[in-house]
């Protein structure tokens, strides 16, 4: 999670073109020369459909939140409750897709904007109150990543300071690493053991 032009699609940089695959919600060139497998102009159905062939162990969705904007921006004119309800349920069953959908060593990484609230606290932006309310983003993910830059230097913080919902498991990372996803993938393999290959 974090700003934009806090690092997060920078972080791609160091991945082997074989080893991950990109769904680009915005059509965004990617902010790096290497050339890396993207699909632009994402939709819900084109990642479920990426994510059922499951041909790969990492995947990537950037920016995730435009996936609910967009579909909000589509239906702006429909009135009445139903689009947030359906809204919310679209995206609900993308994650209930990565969960349920992919083998136990695919990882697949959201990349998405935040929101800051009047007392300063950081939230996963969303459209509509029932993600909100109902359905607390962050708190379905056990590892949360915050971008943030000082201008010149990016970096993910890993734990919270109590104003954002960053967070990771005990010694997986120390409290503030390279914003490279490349290592952050090697060591959530390394903690969980989803390198390891049986021996025959």
């Amino acid at each position: 999670m974090g700003a934009s032009g806090s690092g997060k699609s920078a972080s791609l940089r160091n991945f082997s073109p074989d080893e991950i695959g990109i769904f680009n919600v915005a059509s965004k060139p990617l902010p790096f020369r290497k050339k890396l497998p993207v699909v632009n102009r994402a939709s819900y159905q084109l990642i479920m459909q990426g994510l059922k062939k499951n041909n790969l162990r990492c995947y990537v969705i950037d920016d995730s939140q435009y996936l609910m904007a967009f579909d909000m921006f589509s239906r702006a004119k429909e009135m009445g409750y139903q689009k947030f309800t359906d809204c919310a349920l679209n995206f609900y069953n993308l994650l209930t897709a990565i969960r349920d959908g992919t083998t136990d060593d695919t990882i697949v990484y959201l990349l998405h904007h935040v929101d800051r609230g009047d007392d300063g606290h950081i939230k996963a932006k969303t459209s509509g109150k029932m993600l909100d309310n109902q359905l607390t983003l962050e708190g379905l993910f056990s590892i949360v990543l915050l971008a943030e830059t000082d201008g010149k230097d990016h970096w993910f913080a890993t734990q919270s300071d109590g104003f954002t919902p960053a967070k990771s498991p005990m010694e997986m990372f120390p409290a503030k690493i390279d914003n490279d996803l490349k290592a952050v993938d090697t060591a959530i393999r390394e903690y969980w053991g989803l390198n390891v290959k049986e021996e025959k």
